[in-house]
């Protein structure tokens, strides 16, 4: 990877955006302690941030304008629907049963499924070198659980198979929408499927629950406000911009930060413990990203 002036800027990008992605564990769990229901603090997070998406989205197609077909929008609803609500929803019901760090362990097992995702569907071989990474990153995950296992309650494995889940369809996610990121754009395609996601978080409330918003707390409101602004919107463009700089490759090697920046932030903010075997596991499962996320020298 060469280090000129975009590089470097990829890389700032890259840790801001993962780090702020991180965080989002950790204001999910502060917001629960006001006994606030995930579907309700998924909409705040998703329709305090909707606004600055449409503006952003109508801007960049207005600046780029996209070379796609009618079919190109149809996946960039379904990849809406896949990659950012149902990946959200699963992850804001998980984090009801498990710590935020173990959240962040389970979710960041993402590039393997993406390896094994892109090997049953498109037939794209796995290298032995894949193959050991990701039997070293489930190694991790089982150490991290296991301690957990005898520590927590009875809905532990409930909450790991949610984030599962999550870690799941956003691996789908980026297996089927990196060729539709250079139609639109990264800017645009990011706008696009987060208005889409917004979407569906909306439709959501209003065919199943419609109870009445305005009971919760004000920190609750300033919670959500906080999560929309640092923890989806900025991250969102962040990740595309480092993308754009560094490669999905490179920029993933980057994201191997996200489990121990969590661990940090749910260390300060809300006071979580993690044992020596705990930090040993989240190690593993870094190790194991990182060698199957990282590039070969030429």
């Amino acid at each position: 990877m060469k280090t000129n002036s975009s590089t470097y800027t990829g890389i700032v990008f890259a840790i801001l955006g993962v780090i702020l992605f991180s965080a989002k564990a950790v204001l999910v769990k502060m917001a629960y302690e006001y006994q606030i229901s995930s579907e309700h603090l998924l909409l705040f997070r998703m329709i305090f941030s909707l606004p600055f998406y449409i503006v952003i989205g109508i801007w960049s197609r207005l600046k780029h304008p996209e070379k796609v077909t009618q079919s190109d929008y149809g996946w960039v609803l379904f990849f809406g629907v896949i990659g950012y609500y149902l990946a959200s929803y699963f992850d804001f019901l998980g984090l009801q049963y498990i710590k935020a760090g173990l959240e962040r362990i389970i979710l960041f097992i993402y590039p393997t499924l993406v390896l094994l995702i892109s090997r049953f569907f498109f037939k794209k071989k796995i290298s032995n070198r894949q193959l050991i990474a990701i039997g070293i990153t489930y190694v991790g995950v089982t150490i991290t659980f296991w301690e957990e296992v005898g520590a927590n309650s009875s809905h532990l494995e409930l909450g790991a198979f949610l984030i599962f889940l999550s870690a799941l369809t956003y691996a789908s996610y980026l297996v089927g929408s990196g060729w539709l990121i250079p139609k639109f754009g990264v800017v645009t395609f990011t706008s696009y499927v987060m208005i889409v996601s917004s979407i569906c978080v909306l439709v959501q409330y209003l065919l199943f629950d419609r109870e009445d918003l305005t009971v919760y707390p004000t920190e609750v409101y300033l919670i959500g406000g906080i999560m929309a602004i640092f923890s989806t919107l900025a991250p969102s463009y962040l990740v595309s911009a480092a993308i754009a700089r560094l490669g999905a490759s490179n920029f993933s090697i980057i994201a191997s930060l996200g489990p121990a920046s969590t661990i940090v932030l749910a260390y300060f903010l809300l006071g979580e413990q993690l044992s020596s075997v705990q930090m040993i596991g989240s190690g593993i499962v870094i190790i194991g990203i990182y060698i199957v996320t990282r590039k070969k020298r030429q």
